[in-house]
């Protein structure tokens, strides 16, 4: 095993920037294989993405983080995602339920501390477990998303998971991404035209206004404390400093060390 780290990512990702969504993903599929899986909340980006998998005819796993407090149109959007798409959907589910949750510590997401602990019950944790199974996420984070998200790398490095995220659509603006939806009709998480901008569990996601943030319906009772749930290393300070360790084979072809291996 050798170590990888963002900052030997570097000439690689401005390699990338030139490539299109679908040209990363095919490349990514290329270099991961079976260990590539995607990873969505079944919001609109992440439809794009699924969508893009199954035009290029590719068969990968869908990470599909299941709290148990979605909204029914979030499952609706991942069961279609699932039969229509013909992907390999994987639900991952917390310990507990959230009633057993919250009898045992109470309503958690009532303060911005609490927030935190009952997304990592609930979110991170559930992902955690399967971690040594992948060694890749294509995941939808644009930059087009604002605030932290407005430098994220295409290709990131995510130390808790030890893999690389693939962030496909990084550079896609927010006007492609719509053209995109349109002229392939991808499925669409129904929320996003009532409003929510983006979607989350049902306690802690609300509506925005037309003047707000695109993330104003976050945790809204919070403030502006709480914007992030914490399972993309790229939201949080530090998210992406520590290395992490991958196959000498495939650190090789990543790099382009020694194979004749381009994109």
């Amino acid at each position: 095993m050798g170590r990888i780290t963002q900052g030997d990512l570097a000439p690689l990702n401005e390699r990338l920037e030139a490539s299109t969504p679908a040209e990363i993903i095919g490349w990514a599929a290329d270099l991961f294989g079976p260990r590539l899986a995607i990873l969505s909340a079944m919001q609109k980006a992440g439809t794009v993405v699924c969508h893009m998998a199954h035009a290029a005819g590719l068969k990968v796993d869908v990470l599909f983080v299941d709290t148990g407090v979605h909204f029914q149109e979030t499952y609706d959007t991942r069961d279609r995602v699932a039969q229509e798409y013909g992907l390999n959907v994987v639900s991952l589910a917390p310990e507990e339920t959230m009633a057993e949750q919250t009898s045992r510590l109470g309503v958690l997401y009532l303060s911005k501390d609490g927030q935190e602990q009952c997304c990592d019950l609930r979110k991170s944790q559930p992902l955690q477990r399967v971690k040594g199974r992948y060694d890749a996420f294509l995941a939808s984070l644009r930059r087009g998303d604002g605030e932290k998200r407005a430098k994220v790398p295409i290709l990131a490095v995510d130390p808790a998971m030890n893999l690389l995220r693939v962030n496909a659509l990084a550079n896609l603006s927010a006007a492609d991404l719509e053209a995109y939806v349109r002229e392939q009709q991808v499925i669409v998480n129904p929320l996003h035209s009532q409003g929510y901008t983006t979607v989350g569990c049902n306690r802690c996601t609300t509506p925005v206004l037309p003047d707000e943030p695109k993330r104003a319906g976050r945790w809204r009772h919070l403030g502006p404390w709480a914007m992030y749930c914490g399972i993309n290393p790229t939201d949080l300070s530090g998210g992406t400093s520590q290395a992490i360790s991958l196959p000498d084979e495939l650190i090789d072809r990543l790099l382009n060390r020694n194979v004749d291996f381009a994109i």
